[in-house]
């Protein structure tokens, strides 16, 4: 299931997120593998300190595996299905692991691309 995930960098947490995407140890022992260092590299932050990004993840639980390595930095906001459960072929049980190369969130991220600015140059640059 793809989740849209909007979150806020907690207080004076900058450097080591900056720290842990730069070596790539953001995510370092989860699953989910390199999917951290992805989502950072796409995700795009609102003039207000948001930062928000689709996610992909197959837990029954939203980002079960996920949540302790995203909350070390960030304070979570709100994660949301990024579109319809019963759409979504992972989830209805037609094709298992169907949202490795599902583009069923296509339009959304594309749309993402456009709002606000990047997540990662504008965490650099707030700390330079």
């Amino acid at each position: 299931m793809r989740y849209l995930v909007k979150a806020r960098v907690k207080s004076g947490r900058e450097p080591q997120l900056v720290r842990a995407i730069d070596d790539g140890t953001l995510g370092k022992g989860s699953i989910a593998g390199d999917e951290y260092l992805y989502n950072m590299e796409h995700a795009r932050v609102s003039d207000q300190g948001v930062a928000t990004w689709v996610e992909t993840c197959f837990c029954d639980q939203p980002l079960a595996e996920e949540r302790p390595y995203w909350e070390e930095y960030f304070e979570l906001l709100s994660v949301k299905d990024a579109h319809s459960r019963r759409n979504c072929r992972h989830e209805n049980g037609t094709e298992p692991w169907a949202c490795c190369d599902c583009d069923c969130t296509k339009r959304l991220e594309e749309r993402l691309a456009t709002q606000g600015t990047s997540f990662s140059v504008k965490l650099r640059a707030s700390n330079d």
